[in-house]
């Protein structure tokens, strides 16, 4: 099957399960995920391992414009009002997360680097998921505004947390001795790197937009600075949801018809979104469940557990409206395309433990991916900050 046409099936076959989400009232994210495990390699095999290969570029892509639209969330203004208080919640909830899992896996007798990269890895969550929830049904209010900047800076935490546990399992292996170098200097580097180099491409965007007017310029001129973002990330070894966070971050402070940009942005990516989540799908093997055991279930739930208790802690330490307290850590389950990437790239710095990690993630992400989008949605039903769509907009919706 050519890519064209497996593309084709991928969005029909996407949109032709978002019609039966409707009728039991889920996130459009988990229809799309299912319909990636009907047609991926592991049910139907319409989308083919070689296929879902020619298509990653699409799903960096879109990772891409995630992390633009994240970081646009990061309005000066905003920030100023709430002060530290994204930091701080972000702090205990991944932090709280990387212990439990650690804690847990010690407990249970397992080798002491396997510990530290899953609990490393545990600190990621999926900001693709939650965004799509939060677009879908228009969330709005108190925990939806603390949400976003939290997702968007969880990632910054955990590839930090990432690079300094990887160098110390690395280095208990090795029976080397623990540096500065290893554990702060270098994943400081990577991200203070990112940072830069999308500050940088944000101050380009910002130029350049003064000399194109109409819409479908702005609209050419996103893309090619997020694909520029993608790309330099991979070709120098940064990372490219730090970049394009920092790059929609930088526009929307910079840029005085930010408005519009996102608006373009917003009618463009739906789309690419839904082929994301389609390919996110076809790659979760159902075959890997059986394999994780007693790993796999102390991940998910210890995980689960972490998450939902650092953001709990975190904003009940920074007095946060009641809601915040009580709701934000149910919307931090979800985890994804950062954890797997982190996962894969075990295969190289721990390679004894790759096949473990790479099972137990693959396996916790499955759950995640299609438990967490619902999740995220009653916590913000019962935030009230989803409302009930009149019965004639929600027939309208669905034609």
């Amino acid at each position: 099957m050519n890519t064209l046409l497996a593309l084709a099936i991928a969005i029909g076959v996407g949109l032709l399960f978002t019609r039966f989400i409707n009728l039991i009232k889920l996130p459009h994210v988990t229809a799309y995920l299912i319909a990636g495990l009907v047609i991926g390699p592991y049910g139907l095999n319409v989308l083919t391992t070689d296929l879902n290969a020619s298509l990653a570029i699409l799903s960096d892509v879109a990772l891409g414009f995630i992390a633009y639209s994240i970081g646009a969330e990061f309005k000066l203004s905003y920030l100023k009002e709430i002060g530290m208080k994204p930091i701080v919640i972000t702090a205990f909830e991944g932090c709280t997360a990387s212990l439990c899992v650690f804690v847990t896996l010690c407990l249970l007798g397992q080798p002491m680097p396997l510990c530290l990269a899953l609990g490393a890895i545990a600190a990621a969550t999926a900001p693709a998921a939650t965004l799509m929830v939060v677009r879908q049904y228009r969330a709005h209010g108190p925990v939806t505004k603390m949400l976003l900047p939290v997702v968007a800076m969880d990632d910054a935490l955990g590839l930090m947390l990432y690079a300094i546990m990887m160098a110390i399992a690395r280095t208990i292996i090795s029976g080397a001795e623990l540096s500065a170098m290893t554990l702060l200097v270098k994943p400081l580097m990577e991200i203070g790197g990112s940072l830069l180099l999308g500050l940088l491409l944000g101050l380009c965007l910002v130029l350049v937009l003064r000399f194109f007017h109409s819409r479908g310029n702005k609209l050419a001129l996103t893309l090619m600075f997020v694909f520029l973002a993608v790309g330099l990330s991979s070709l120098w070894g940064l990372s490219s949801l730090l970049v394009c966070m920092m790059l929609g971050a930088a526009m929307v402070n910079l840029y005085h018809q930010s408005n519009v940009m996102l608006e373009q942005c917003d009618r463009f990516t739906p789309p690419l979104f839904l082929i994301f989540f389609v390919l996110s799908g076809a790659n979760l093997d159902l075959a890997v469940l059986p394999t994780v055991g007693v790993v796999g279930i102390a991940y998910v739930l210890s995980r689960a557990v972490g998450k939902t208790l650092g953001g709990t802690m975190g904003a009940a330490v920074e007095r946060c409206d009641r809601n915040i307290v009580r709701y934000l850590g149910l919307t931090l389950i979800p985890q994804a395309g950062v954890a797997i990437g982190m996962a894969r790239m075990s295969a190289t710095a721990l390679p004894e433990y790759s096949a473990v990690i790479n099972a137990v993630v693959l396996s916790g992400t499955l759950i995640y991916e299609l438990t967490g989008p619902v999740i995220t949605k009653i916590a913000l039903t019962k935030a009230g900050e989803i409302k009930a769509e009149p019965k004639k907009a929600k027939k309208a919706a669905t034609v």
